[in-house]
């Protein structure tokens, strides 16, 4: 495969040389309900009924105090291997449920990254929680016991307030003297912010409002890659090597190759990897069908107004 390694990146990045990537992007497992370091597309799928919903409840809203201990425990090995890999003053950009970012940004900052910043993908979600009257009506109690439940619940919801954002974890790899220094020998460490490519017209701040992808090749995680091409048009230069070992769909890819990066991806997953494979060799042919499409659609405007004029 041109793209994807398909193999556990514990493993592929073994085969990596030393400072050679200039940044990672990725969406690692978030450890809850099936989505570990044993991720089985198939079991999964099989669980899943619906999208963002893992048996009976929504994603991240089954409890459990160990998840977030089991996630840097597994990121923690993974965090030495990117700073191993990884150009002094590089940028790696971790994308984490957000209540388990903390233990994201622990495993990376021991493994000695610097955590710049967090940084907040915008969306707008659908509302989650939901009322308890259908549990109070299963009880093996009386009528009037459960009216009297109802009544006194009076419409309270699960915890859960409408997802509008996901966090990044911006952690910055030690520099090799000082900005220009570094810069200057790695290409790495300083953040272009003049051609963002989200809000074009504003300097690039720390919220990102993107819209959810609509067409998520079969995985449930998927990004946008209109984000994906903003941050790695702000924290990389062209023709630098991007890196995601966890690639799933080829998200991270696509925008690589749209802005004109090297890529490289790991994906533990076959259908997933071989996925990826493909979207990310025909990203450039399919982007530029899309862009004659939008300058035909332009053109045939034009012509409409001068003929109404």
């Amino acid at each position: 495969m041109k793209w994807i390694s398909r193999q556990d990146c514990r493993e592929a990045m073994k085969s990596i040389p030393a400072n050679q990537v200039s940044m990672i992007l990725t969406d690692p497992p978030y450890f809850m309900d099936g989505m570990g370091d044993d991720w089985n597309h198939d079991k999964l799928k099989a669980k899943t009924r619906k999208a963002g919903v893992i048996g009976s409840l929504p994603v991240g809203m089954k409890f459990d105090r160990e998840q977030g201990k089991r996630l840097q425990e597994f990121l923690a090995p993974i965090a030495v291997e990117w700073m191993r890999i990884l150009r002094p003053g590089g940028f790696v950009l971790c994308f984490s449920q957000n209540r388990l970012s903390h233990r994201t940004a622990i495993a990376i900052e021991d493994a000695g990254f610097e955590i710049r910043d967090m940084l907040v993908w915008k969306y707008e979600g659908q509302a989650k929680a939901f009322t308890q009257e259908h549990f109070v009506r299963k009880r093996n109690i009386s009528e009037k016991e459960k009216t009297r439940l109802i009544e006194k619940l009076s419409g309270r919801k699960t915890p859960q307030l409408k997802p509008q954002s996901e966090l990044i974890v911006l952690a910055q790899a030690p520099r090799d003297g000082t900005f220009v220094d570094n810069w200057d020998k790695w290409l790495t460490g300083l953040i272009d912010a003049s051609a963002p490519h989200i809000e074009p017209d504003r300097f690039p701040g720390t919220v990102m409002p993107v819209s959810k992808p609509r067409e998520r090749y079969g995985h449930m995680t998927a990004k946008p890659v209109e984000l994906l091409r903003h941050l790695i048009r702000l924290f990389s230069h062209e023709e630098s090597l991007i890196f995601d070992p966890f690639t799933g769909s080829g998200s991270t890819g696509e925008a690589a190759r749209l802005e004109k990066r090297k890529f490289y991806g790991v994906e533990i997953d076959p259908l997933m990897a071989e996925t990826a494979e493909k979207r990310i060799e025909g990203c450039l042919d399919e982007h530029a069908r899309l862009q004659k499409d939008a300058k035909g659609m332009a053109g045939t405007e034009k012509n409409s107004l001068r003929i109404s004029g």
